[in-house]
C-alpha cells in the first residue's frame, strides 16, 4: 500500500478545499493513536498563514478526541519542533506550515517522540487509520487543550546556548523574515548575541507570507543590504527552516556555499563528525571541488531534506543540507533551522566579512525546465542519454550534466555546470533543445 495523503514533507494543499478542517481533525487523532501513549502529549505550532488557527484548533481536537493532551506552542520555526520535544518529551509533534508556499496553501507535519520527521511507515499507519476510522479504546477519555505559555523562549533559548560563544557585537546585520514563523525570534536572538538588528518583511497579516520576500526572493535583500550599508543580510523562508545569504556587495550566498563555509570550519575544530557532508544532486561542482581539496567525503542524494536526513541518520554524519538553503547540524537539531544556519555561518567566519569567503569557488550554473508529455519517457529516451553522456564526457574534471525528470510535474530538468558562462549555456541549451524536440 502506498501512501495517498503524505507527500514528501507531510499533507500539503489549498486550505480549506483540500486541506480542510476535517481532514486536520481526523489526522490529529489518528497521529495522536499511532504514538501508543496511554495519554499523548502533544504539541502544536504553526506559521502565520491565516488558515493556521483553523488547523490548529482542528488538530487540537483531534488530540483531544484520541484521549491526548494538546499543546499550544503558537507561532515557531519548524526547528523549533523537535528542540522542544526533547525538552519537554512530548510524544508527538505537529507543524502547521506550507513552508515557502504561498499563503493560500497549508501543511501537516508530524515529529516522532524521538525528534525525527515520522517514517514512511508511520505516515502509512496514519492513513490506515484514517481509512478505518476507528474509535478509541477508550472513548471516555478526553484529552485537554491548553497554551504552552513561554515555547519562543524555549526555543531562543536553546539557540542561545549551542551560540553562546558568538559575539556578533559590532555586525550590522538585516534580516529578512518572509512575514513568517521566524518573524519575533530571529530579530532576538541576533540581538542577544550583540548584533545591530534591521530587519523587513516582520509584519505578517494572514496572507503576506512568502510574498516577494523570504528566502525564494532573495534580491531584494541584496539591494536592501548594498544600498543600506549592512554588514550582511539573512533571509528565512516562511517557516524558519531554511536560509540564505547575502553579503555586503549584495551578492547572493545559497546554501552550497553556507555549507562549504561551515564544513570546513567543522572540520579545522575537529567537529565534524564521520568526516563528511551529505548533499543532494543539485549541488555546486565546486563544492565537490573543495571538499575533495580539503579531505571532506561527500554523500550525494535525491532532492529534498528528508533524503539528506536519512543518509545523515544511516552514516552517522552530522552536517547535511541543500543548495535552497536547509542547513541540517545534527549535533544541534534534527531537521533544517534557519536561524542556526545563520549564526552557525557567522561562527564560521569567526569576524571575517562574508564578501571575502573563500571555502569554494562556485562554478557557473545553468538549469532549465524543459515541458515534456511525460517525464518517465526520459528512461527511454536513448538520443538524449547518449547526448548527456557524451556532454557530461566532455565536462569531466571540469564540470558535470544533470538531466532529471521532475518528482512531480511532467517537466524535465536540464542542468549543467561549467568553467564558463558561455559554456554553461551552450551546453544546457543544446540538451534542453534536444528534450524538448524529442519528448516535447
Amino acid at each position: 500500500m502506498t501512501r495517498k495523503l503524505f507527500g514528501t514533507d507531510g499533507v500539503r494543499g489549498v486550505a480549506g478545499e483540500f486541506l480542510t478542517a476535517e481532514l486536520a481533525l481526523a489526522l490529529g487523532r489518528a497521529a495522536s493513536l499511532q504514538t501508543g501513549a496511554e495519554r499523548p502529549q502533544v504539541l502544536i505550532i504553526r506559521d502565520t498563514r491565516e488558515s493556521g488557527e483553523m488547523l490548529q484548533a482542528a488538530v487540537a481536537a483531534g488530540v483531544s478526541a484520541a484521549g491526548g493532551d494538546a499543546l499550544l506552542g503558537g507561532v515557531l520555526p519548524t526547528p523549533a519542533a523537535p528542540l522542544l520535544i526533547g525538552r519537554y518529551g512530548f510524544d508527538l509533534a505537529v507543524v502547521l506550515s506550507a513552508s515557502h508556499n504561498s499563503y493560500e496553501d497549508n501543511g501537516i507535519k508530524f515529529f516522532a517522540g524521538d525528534g525525527y520527521k515520522l517514517s514512511d511507515e508511520s505516515e502509512l499507519a496514519i492513513e490506515r487509520e484514517l481509512e478505518h476510522r476507528g474509535q478509541p479504546d477508550n472513548p471516555s477519555a478526553i484529552g485537554r487543550v491548553r497554551e504552552l505559555r513561554g515555547a519562543g523562549e524555549d526555543y531562543l533559548r536553546e539557540l542561545h546556548t549551542r551560540f553562546s560563544g558568538l559575539d556578533l557585537d559590532g555586525l550590522d546585520v538585516l534580516l529578512d523574515c518572509a512575514n513568517g514563523a521566524t518573524y519575533r525570534v530571529a530579530p532576538e536572538i541576533f540581538r542577544r548575541l550583540g548584533a545591530k538588528v534591521t530587519v523587513i518583511a516582520d509584519k505578517p497579516d494572514g496572507r503576506n507570507i512568502n510574498a516577494d520576500c523570504g528566502s525564494t526572493h532573495v534580491g531584494q535583500l541584496g539591494e536592501r543590504v548594498r544600498n543600506g550599508r549592512h554588514g550582511v543580510g539573512f533571509a528565512f523562508d516562511g517557516d524558519g527552516d531554511r536560509v540564505l545569504a547575502v553579503d555586503r556587495t549584495g551578492t547572493i550566498v545559497d546554501g552550497d556555499e553556507l555549507m562549504a563555509l561551515t564544513a570546513l570550519h567543522l572540520r579545522k575544530q575537529e567537529r565534524l563528525n564521520g568526516g563528511g557532508v551529505v548533499v543532494t544532486v543539485m549541488t555546486n561542482y565546486g563544492f565537490h571541488s573543495a571538499m575533495e581539496r580539503a579531505g571532506v567525503s561527500v554523500a550525494i542524494t535525491k532532492v529534498g531534506d528528508r533524503y539528506v536526513l536519512e543518509e545523515l541518520r544511516a552514516r552517522g554524519w552530522m552536517l547535511g543540507g541543500e543548495q535552497s538553503g536547509h542547513i541540517i547540524d545534527m549535533s544541534f537539531n534534527r531537521t533544517g533551522d534557519g536561524i542556526a544556519g545563520a549564526l552557525l555561518t557567522l561562527e564560521a567566519l569567526a569576524g571575517r566579512d562574508l564578501s571575502e569567503r573563500d571555502a569554494m569557488e562556485k562554478l557557473p550554473q545553468r538549469l532549465v525546465n524543459v515541458r515534456v508529455r511525460e517525464r518517465d519517457a526520459l528512461q527511454s529516451a536513448t538520443d538524449v542519454n547518449e547526448a548527456v553522456s557524451a556532454a557530461g564526457e566532455a565536462l569531466e574534471g571540469r564540470g558535470r550534466v544533470l538531466v532529471r525528470p521532475s518528482g512531480t510535474e511532467p517537466l524535465v530538468r536540464v542542468m549543467v555546470e561549467a568553467p564558463t558562462d558561455e559554456e554553461a549555456d551552450e551546453v544546457c541549451e543544446r540538451l534542453a533543445a534536444l528534450v524538448e524536440r524529442e519528448l516535447g
